[in-house]
């Protein structure tokens, strides 16, 4: 019984890869944030020129 807290303990404190987890999950965001963003811009590309210029022939 010993044995398994030490064992559940040191998995609690255990913080290696922490850093790793933490990079990994500002990518994601960071990734999202770019998708997002150049769709928007692409969206507000269309409105403003091609539909313009599509209305215009």
């Amino acid at each position: 019984m010993r044995r398994v807290l030490m064992t559940v303990q040191r998995l609690l404190t255990h913080t290696d890869g922490q850093d790793l987890l933490e990079y990994g999950f500002l990518m994601a965001l960071i990734a999202i944030v770019a998708v997002t963003a150049v769709s928007n811009l692409g969206n507000t590309v269309n409105t403003v020129l091609w539909q313009t210029i599509a209305q215009n022939f």
